[in-house]
C-alpha cells in the first residue's frame, strides 16, 4: 500500500515542497527513512511509531519505507512527523486513503500522539500556497502564523487522535488588520529623556526618514548610545509586506516568542563586540540568520565599532550593499535579506577624551584605532556626526524638548512621499535607490547642482560618497516637502560627510 502525504521545508527565507511517500509491503519488519534525511528526521520514526502506539494503534510487522523527494536535498527537523504519520495512518487504512492528499501537513509528534510547534511555519505555507494548496494541517499553536497566509485553510490539530477519531477539523482564522493596528507596549525610552544635542537628533531624523546609515562619535557619557537606543521609536511604521518578510526570517530562526503570529515592530538588535562573524552574518552546520539579517527592515546598532574584529566588519560590506547575504556551506548555499539600518558608534580615540585634557593617547595609538575601520566600510555610511558633550545648563533645563511622536510624524510623512514616489520600483527608501534611480529621483536645482560639483572638485569624494550626499538631501528635502533638491538641502548632507 502506497500513500502520497505533501509537505515542506525551508531553504533560506523560502520553503519549498517536500512530498512524503509512504509504502508498506510484506517483508522483514523494518522502517526505514530515505532521501538524505538529517539527525532528526531519522529519529521521526520513533517518535511515530509510539505515537500511534500510544493513539490505540499497532503498526504491522511489515516493511516500512518513506521517501522524502525531492531525494536530492538535505531534510532537517522535526517537522515530517506529522506527514509522515499521516502516511502511515492511511496505508494501513486508519484513516481513508486520499482523505488529506491536497492538505499540507507540518508538525513535531510528542510520544503520546500530541502535535508540537515547528520552526519555519510561515514561508513553507505561503510556499504552498503559491503553489496551489489551499488547506493545511499544523500544531494548534502554528496556526495563527499560517493563518497569516490569506486565502489558505488552516486547520490547527492538537494531537493525531482528532484524525483517528474523524473529528470534524475546525477552520482558524486571524484579523490580519488588527494585529497590524493593535496598540503594542509603549516604549520606556522617548527622544525628550535627550537633553541637548538637537544637531544629533536632527541627523537621527534625517536617517530614520531615508534609512540611512549612521556613524555616532564622540567622547563617553555625551549620549551615543542613549540616541541609537531611541531611534526604532522615530522610525515609520511596518507595512504589511515588510512585517510578513521580518516574521519569516524570525520564524526559521526559531525567535518568534510564544503567542506572537505577527512582527508588527521593527527589529533592533545590538550584538556585543566579540559577536563573530558566523553569529553576524549567519551560519553554522545548518545555516540560520544572524545579525544582520534579524535586523531586516529594522537597526543593527554596533556599540564601539573599532572593538570589533576587523574580519567581523568586513562581513558587513557586501550586505550593506547588496541588501541580502549568501552563507555558502558544503550541503546547502542559502540567502537570507538584510536590508538594515546600520547605526555605529565609536569613540575619537582609544581613551575616548580626544582634544580634551584628560586625553593621553599618542598619534600613533590614535591612527591605529581608527585604522582598524576599513575605508570601504566608511564609504559604506551615510550620515557622520558628532555627539558634544552635554552642558550642565542642558542637563537642568526644563525646556520641553521634542517626543519621538512628534519626531515621527515627520518621519513618516517624508515617508510617505518615499512609498508613493518608489510604487512601481520595488523600494521603499531613498537609502535603496541604484545609481540609475538616484540620477532618475533626485532632481536638483540650479544652485544645488552647482554646489555638489564644487563639493565633488574640493572634497575628493568617491563616486559612492556622491551619491549618498544625493540620497541624503533627497531625504532633507522630502521632510522639508520640497520635489526638487536645493542648495539648502545639499548643504546640510554635506555637514554629515566626514
Amino acid at each position: 500500500m502506497l500513500s502520497k502525504i505533501l509537505s515542506g521545508a525551508v531553504n533560506g527565507i523560502d520553503g519549498y515542497a517536500v512530498s512524503v511517500e509512504v509504502d508498506i509491503s510484506d517483508g522483514f519488519p523494518c522502517f526505514e527513512i530515505v532521501g538524505l534525511p538529517g539527525s532528526a528526521v531519522k529519529e521521526s520514526k520513533e517518535r511515530v511509531r509510539t505515537a500511534i502506539k500510544n493513539s490505540g494503534y499497532d503498526l504491522p510487522p511489515k516493511r516500512i519505507t518513506v521517501n522524502l523527494a525531492p531525494a536530492d536535498t538535505k531534510k532537517e527537523g522535526p517537522a515530517f512527523d506529522l506527514p509522515i504519520a499521516l502516511g502511515v495512518l492511511s496505508c494501513i487504512k486508519v484513516i481513508r486513503p486520499g482523505k488529506f492528499d491536497d492538505f499540507l501537513s507540518i508538525g513535531e509528534l510528542s510520544l503520546d500522539g500530541g502535535i508540537r510547534p515547528v520552526n519555519g511555519v510561515l514561508p513553507i505555507v505561503y510556499s504552498a500556497y503559491k503553489s496551489g494548496v489551499k488547506k493545511c494541517l499544523v500544531s494548534i499553536d502554528n496556526a495563527d502564523e499560517a493563518a497569516l497566509v490569506e486565502g489558505m485553510e488552516v486547520y490547527p490539530l492538537e494531537n493525531i487522535s482528532q484524525l483517528i477519531k474523524g473529528e470534524k477539523l475546525i477552520r482558524h482564522t486571524v484579523d490580519i488588520d488588527k494585529l497590524l493596528s493593535s496598540d503594542s507596549t509603549s516604549s520606556p525610552v522617548d527622544f525628550s529623556d535627550v537633553k541637548g544635542q538637537e544637531y544629533v537628533k536632527r541627523a537621527m531624523e534625517i536617517a530614520a526618514a531615508g534609512y540611512h546609515n549612521i556613524m555616532l562619535t564622540g567622547h563617553p557619557g555625551t549620549g551615543k548610545t542613549m540616541l541609537a537606543r531611541r531611534l526604532p521609536t522615530i522610525l515609520p511604521d511596518l507595512t504589511f509586506e515588510e512585517s510578513m518578510e521580518i516574521t519569516k526570517i524570525y520564524s526559521v530562526a526559531g525567535m518568534l516568542e510564544k503567542g506572537q503570529s505577527l512582527i508588527t515592530e521593527r527589529p533592533f538588535r545590538s550584538p556585543h563586540h566579540t559577536v563573530s562573524a558566523a553569529a553576524l552574518t549567519g551560519g553554522s552546520r545548518i545555516p540560520k540568520p544572524g545579525e544582520i539579517s534579524l535586523s531586516h527592515y529594522g537597526v543593527l546598532f554596533l556599540d564601539e565599532l573599532p572593538e570589533f574584529r576587523r574580519d567581523v566588519l568586513e562581513s558587513l560590506r557586501q550586505p550593506m550593499e547588496d541588501g541580502k547575504v549568501t552563507i555558502s556551506r558544503v550541503a546547502s548555499t542559502v540567502t537570507y535579506p538584510s536590508d538594515f539600518m546600520l547605526v555605529a558608534a565609536m569613540n575619537p580615540c582609544p581613551c575616548g577624551y580626544l582634544g580634551d585634557k584628560r586625553c593621553h593617547c599618542t598619534d600613533s595609538e590614535i591612527t591605529r584605532y581608527k585604522n582598524r575601520i576599513s575605508g570601504p566600510l566608511l564609504d559604506r555610511i551615510d550620515i557622520y556626526t558628532e555627539t558634544p558633550d552635554v552642558t550642565y545648563n542642558d542637563l537642568n533645563s526644563k525646556a520641553k524638548t521634542e517626543s519621538s511622536a512628534e519626531i515621527k510624524s515627520r518621519v513618516s510623512a517624508a515617508r510617505a512621499i518615499q512609498l508613493e514616489r518608489y510604487k512601481n520600483e520595488g523600494i521603499f527608501f531613498n537609502s535603496a535607490l541604484s545609481a540609475s534611480q538616484t540620477e532618475k529621483y533626485c532632481l536638483l536645482d540650479k544652485d544645488a547642482a552647482e554646489l555638489i560639483k564644487m563639493a565633488f572638485d574640493n572634497l575628493g569624494l568617491s563616486a559612492r560618497a556622491y551619491h549618498k550626499i544625493l540620497k541624503v538631501s533627497l531625504t532633507i528635502a522630502d521632510l522639508a516637502g520640497s520635489k526638487k533638491i536645493k542648495a539648502e538641502h545639499v548643504a546640510e548632507a554635506l555637514q554629515y560627510r566626514p
